[in-house]
């Protein structure tokens, strides 16, 4: 990826005329892919029913700061990272991957990036594991449609669904960013 920090993972799918199995989670493939993050403690399970849902961007501030690893099982999202890390040579900017049922493929978030994504057909399903507890409390977020990060949803604007809260998220140069780099 063009930010080396997010990894994009594409487990192996075994199959026969049965179908196929895939190993969706190993710790030491994880570490062999470049990750030196913590151990993943709470996976969550989201369903979106139409196409140009959009979720994010959210991040939980340190303390609880996720690591986040993110796979669509059913359907296609655009899954993207924003940096936010203080002094990074690549703060503001984003990468991001089509995560679908059909290739398999997953994005792993670290600490110090803003995550959504952007469901690209109907009736979604996205499950991720993250290394912190969620805590309410940590919760940040940065507005999806902030014309500085230009991010390309994979949807026209006008056919994006999302909620009040992450519509009025802070701008990136209104952000206060509780991350550093190298930190």
């Amino acid at each position: 990826m063009a930010i080396s920090e997010v990894l994009l993972i594409t487990p192996a799918r075994h199959g026969d005329e049965r179908g196929w199995f895939s190993e969706t989670f190993r710790q030491s493939a994880l570490i062999e892919a470049g990750f030196d993050g913590g151990v993943f403690v709470q996976d969550n399970h989201v369903r979106s029913t139409g196409r140009g849902v959009l979720r994010g961007l959210h991040f939980q501030a340190p303390p609880h700061a996720q690591d986040k690893l993110v796979r669509c099982v059913r359907g296609a999202i655009l899954d993207v990272a924003v940096d936010i890390r203080k002094g990074s040579p690549t703060f503001g900017r984003w990468v991001g991957a089509e995560l679908s049922a059909d290739n398999g493929r997953q994005l792993l978030a670290p600490k110090g990036f803003a995550h959504g994504y952007c469901t690209l057909t109907d009736d979604c399903e996205v499950i991720y594991k993250v290394t912190d507890y969620y805590a309410p409390q940590a919760e940040g977020q940065l507005r999806w449609s902030d014309p500085a990060l230009a991010i390309d949803w994979g949807a026209p604007a006008g056919e994006i669904t999302t909620n009040a809260r992450d519509a009025a998220a802070p701008l990136l140069s209104e952000l206060d960013s509780p991350f550093g780099y190298g930190a």
